[in-house]
């Protein structure tokens, strides 16, 4: 892989690092404390982040053998991506306090910042083409 092709995933660990350190100063401007949370923010980050890169990975083989269908491909790991998230946030819906809530809105926004991420990614990988 060169580095035109490596672009999104170092663009996507550049948005990733300066997302968590944003994050970590919000919560401690705030102070919000992520003790009690059932997964903490750095987990949170390094499963998130995992996951988009196997979706990039992926994105950037299927680029190379189909650029047509770049698109679907997206389509289909974002959806799969849902499902484990949502395994993962299982355990988190079935608790109801205070510190969960501030637990869910972070998942969710965490998982929607991640979404928007990849599609502005993708969304530069499918205009290479033009």
């Amino acid at each position: 892989m060169n580095f035109k092709n490596q672009k999104p995933l170092i663009s996507l660990a550049l948005f990733s690092g300066l997302a968590y350190l944003l994050h970590k100063f919000s919560f401690y401007l705030f102070k919000i404390s992520a003790a009690s949370f059932q997964y903490s923010i750095e987990v949170l980050y390094l499963l998130f982040f995992g996951m988009s890169t196997l979706i990039f990975i992926v994105l950037l083989k299927v680029k190379e053998k189909s650029f047509d269908n770049v698109g679907m491909s997206f389509l289909l790991g974002t959806s799969i991506k849902m499902v484990f998230c949502y395994l993962i946030l299982k355990p988190i819906l079935h608790i109801v306090t205070y510190n969960n809530t501030i637990e869910k809105v972070n998942f969710f926004g965490m998982f929607i910042l991640f979404l928007l991420i990849e599609t502005v990614l993708t969304i530069r990988i499918l205009k290479e083409k033009q």
